[in-house]
């Protein structure tokens, strides 16, 4: 990715020539996540390697596809899985899509993920918030020269998540009768699970949830000036006094039973933007 700009504007018009109409906002599924998929009345689902400038999905559970269509009356697109840290990627490819995104019209993204908790009044296949994030990756997708057509070279990030969608979230929660928390998110670069003096670190820094994803994501979107709501489902506890080894498959478990509660937000969130 040399040119940035130039890499951005080869995918948007490969995938113009793909698409009917302008999506409005966007969507990434995370770990597990993948069956609002199937609630999008799609028109045009296109696989990754397909895409320009577009990385791979490595992880089994990211079927690595962009979804274009409709959910609740609203044009938009779904990354089918994200890019990680972890797989091996820069920061600049991980985010790629997001830019993507913003230059085929989304003004808003709303980003999902499965996490551990840190805070011990959370339960696994809870639904959290995120009202506020800490990075602790290493890097930062702004790191490099700047493009000023894309945004400042130093943006504020005073409020990354937009307070008016978190509180749509809560208003959908309440009429849905499902019950969420809200709470911090820190990301990690994985892909090891933490040892419990790392967890035992988090908490007292102040996250409440941990995971290896979402903030460089963030931090792209804020930098193009696009609204944002992150969501995560705590799929396992970090409680480092009474921690016990996590399984991958059970992790996948209780993301699926509490997947159908958060699409219920999303459509909700979706139908009101």
């Amino acid at each position: 990715m040399q040119d940035p700009l130039r890499d951005v504007e080869e995918a948007v018009q490969y995938l113009k020539t793909r698409i009917k109409s302008k999506p409005t906002s966007g969507i990434v599924l995370g770990t597990g996540l993948g069956r609002l998929a199937q609630e999008i009345t799609s028109d045009a689902t296109i696989p990754y390697d397909e895409i320009p400038h577009f990385v791979k999905s490595t992880v089994e559970t990211h079927a690595g596809k962009l979804i274009f269509g409709e959910l609740n009356g609203k044009r938009l697109m779904a990354m089918h899985g994200r890019f990680h840290f972890y797989e091996g990627y820069s920061m600049r490819e991980i985010t790629f899509p997001i830019r993507v995104m913003k230059a085929l019209g989304c003004a808003t993204v709303i980003l999902s993920n499965a996490s551990g908790g840190l805070n011990p009044t959370f339960h696994k296949g809870d639904i959290m918030v995120i009202v506020d994030h800490i990075n602790l990756l290493g890097d930062n997708p702004l790191r490099g020269p700047n493009v000023e057509k894309f945004g400042p070279r130093f943006p504020d990030m005073c409020d990354p998540y937009d307070q008016q969608l978190i509180d749509l979230v809560e208003t959908a929660a309440l009429e849905e009768s499902i019950q969420v928390k809200k709470g911090v998110y820190v990301a990690v670069p994985g892909p090891n699970l933490e040892t419990r003096a790392e967890y035992r670190f988090l908490r007292i820094i102040g996250a409440d949830a941990v995971g290896m994803s979402t903030v460089p994501e963030v931090i792209v979107a804020r930098h193009m000036g696009m609204r944002v709501l992150g969501l995560s489902i705590i799929t396992d506890m970090g409680l480092p006094d009474a921690l016990i080894p996590v399984d991958v498959t059970e992790i996948l478990r209780v993301a699926d039973r509490a997947e159908p509660a958060l699409t219920r937000l999303i459509r909700r969130v979706v139908e009101r933007l």
